[in-house]
């Protein structure tokens, strides 16, 4: 059940929408603009900066979630909604699930983004796709050592999950 009105999604919306056209416009990164929502309250905002900080992983989504959760003092992002111009990428839907935030709304569609050339159905498809058939090799090195992080962490006991 929604526990915002249309008009406080559009409005959220709008805000998400107006990042990613200044983006646009500007050197930073892509057309992609996100906010998050706690208490009916953006608390976040984040626009593509993948080319203004030569990092991969600064999308738009990533970036919202990353000021989030540093704003609540948390690593996750339960009552919270994060409110984005495109349905997000294979990479910010797995940050978003470990956000776990309540909802996401988006406005355009992953067609959209691969229209004009942010096409990610390969990355859709490797992930499903057996090892020795990726497209970036991905190769299994066993180390005997390996397992005793594992080990250390299954046993300790002030750990906190996630």
């Amino acid at each position: 059940m929604n526990k915002y009105s249309n008009l406080q999604l559009e409005q959220w919306m709008q805000v998400a929408v107006e990042l990613s056209k200044t983006n646009a416009l500007g050197i930073a990164g892509g057309p992609f603009g996100a906010v998050v929502v706690k208490d009916s309250e953006i608390i976040a905002q984040g626009a593509n900066s993948v080319l203004a900080n030569n990092d991969p992983t600064a999308h738009a989504e990533v970036m919202a979630i990353r000021k989030a959760c540093e704003t609540l003092g948390t690593f996750q992002l339960e009552g919270c909604i994060v409110v984005t111009s495109c349905e997000p990428c294979p990479m910010c839907l797995g940050a978003i699930y470990w956000a776990r935030p309540d909802a996401v709304y988006f406005a355009n569609s992953r067609q959209d983004a691969a229209y004009i050339g942010f096409d990610d159905e390969f990355i859709y498809n490797e992930i499903n796709t057996p090892l020795e058939e990726r497209k970036i090799p991905m190769i299994h090195l066993p180390h005997p050592q390996a397992m005793q992080a594992f080990q250390t962490w299954q046993t300790k006991m002030d750990k906190t999950p996630y």
